[in-house]
């Protein structure tokens, strides 16, 4: 299908319409508000971190799996095919792709759930309001403020991407129903409200989408070139079945490596076609005539169709059951967590061992204006889980190996 010549569909997000960005900057002569938000976060130094942090498997498995840094730019290629066929802004769906990760942890999930379990006293730990700390706050690179400063519609985006994170009523909602809202994204929406009560924009529910398409072909690729499933467990899941059929179709002699290229070339297509599809049809239902009536319809204008989003969720079990929950996986994620877990408990027994700039945020921390000893200690705590979430996989085992020099396979 050729999609170059897309018209611009009428709730595709308007650069010229944009909301704007918290601190006010003139306006770039060359670049749209959407393309400077895509640059910032590719120069950003939280992006080329991504470099050396898990998706699944860690550093020493070797060096032809995915990290985050190469998920991210396939996401961000599968996202940008999909707005462009779709008519939406490139840019936006782009920037939102590429930075959808920034807040992981070293170490993939199992770092998350180490952190978190360790924050728990402290207001826990949860990767999309770090990614949102991060462009507000932690990058630390301009002279005028610190963050990103990013347009609202790129903030809204990278909070919002998976559906609203409140009810009508104002209750958190999804996955933060039990939790409640992640104590960042409540400071951060006191000040810029990101209405977290509507869904997002097109192009951020199209990065989400594309996250899920990724995701779910790529570890299959990952997981067959470690050995952890075969070519033929593919063959009764709805999802890699037809795909693998019709791989096999330009030869039974076909070598391995090409054979998986081949079949995972085909899931991804069949998921992106459908996926337009799909969303073509909602939006001749729905008919939304703005960006902003997007964020009004009540639920999601992007998405699968019953079908597929079926055999999504077929895939997603056999690869928690085969890949991710494998026991050469487990293993290497539980010596991960205790990594994480002992470095947490070092910096927060002793703060001198961090590198100055961070003791000095410690410090800094710890001069609560209202006199608060439980406030300066969760202000401690965050500033220690901030250092410790922004590291690389490598790292992390080296602070690790000064600091203990207990695991030689972490070394």
């Amino acid at each position: 299908m050729n999609t170059a010549a897309t018209q611009r569909a009428p709730f595709a997000s308007d650069p010229a319409a944009s909301r704007g960005r918290l601190l006010k900057e003139p306006d770039d002569g060359l670049r749209s508000p959407f393309q400077r938000d895509r640059d910032r976060i590719i120069h950003s130094t939280a992006f080329r971190r991504l470099k050396h942090k898990t998706q699944v498997f860690i550093s020493h498995d070797g060096d032809h799996f995915r990290t985050r840094l190469t998920h991210s730019l396939e996401v961000a290629q599968i996202a940008r095919g999909i707005a462009r066929a779709l008519g939406l802004d490139e840019d936006l769906t782009e920037a939102l792709a590429l930075a959808h990760d920034l807040g992981h942890t070293p170490f993939g999930h199992a770092g998350e759930e180490a952190l978190n379990a360790c924050m728990k006293p402290h207001g826990g730990f949860e990767h999309n309001a770090q990614t949102l700390r991060i462009v507000t706050t932690l990058e630390r690179r301009y002279a005028a403020f610190d963050g990103l400063n990013l347009t609202w519609e790129t903030l809204e985006g990278l909070v919002k991407h998976n559906g609203p994170l409140l009810d009508e009523a104002g209750r958190p909602t999804g996955k933060y129903r039990d939790s409640g809202l992640p104590l960042a994204i409540r400071r951060y929406v006191r000040g810029h409200d990101l209405e977290l009560a509507t869904w997002p924009s097109a192009e951020a529910q199209v990065a989400a989408i594309a996250d899920d398409i990724a995701y779910n072909a790529h570890d299959v690729d990952d997981g067959l070139r470690a050995g952890l499933i075969e070519i033929i467990d593919l063959g009764d899941i709805p999802l890699s079945g037809p795909a693998l059929a019709e791989a096999l179709k330009l030869g039974h002699d076909l070598e391995r490596g090409r054979l998986i290229h081949e079949t995972v070339r085909r899931m991804i297509s069949a998921m992106v076609m459908d996926v337009i599809e799909r969303t073509r049809r909602n939006a001749s239902r729905l008919k939304p005539a703005s960006a902003q009536e997007v964020r009004a319809l009540g639920q999601p204008l992007v998405s699968f169709s019953p079908q597929m989003a079926e055999n999504v969720r077929v895939m997603q079990t056999f690869l928690m059951a085969r890949v991710y929950r494998h026991p050469r996986v487990l293993d290497a994620m539980r010596r991960a967590q205790k990594i994480l877990t002992d470095l947490f408990n070092a910096y927060m027994d002793d703060p001198r061992r961090l590198p100055e700039e961070w003791q000095a945020r410690v410090e800094a921390a710890r001069d609560d204006p209202d006199g608060l000893e439980s406030r300066a200690e969760r202000e401690v705590a965050r500033q220690i889980c901030d250092f410790i979430a922004g590291m690389t996989d490598n790292y992390a085992q080296q602070q690790h190996k000064r600091l203990f020099d207990l695991d030689p396979r972490f070394r």
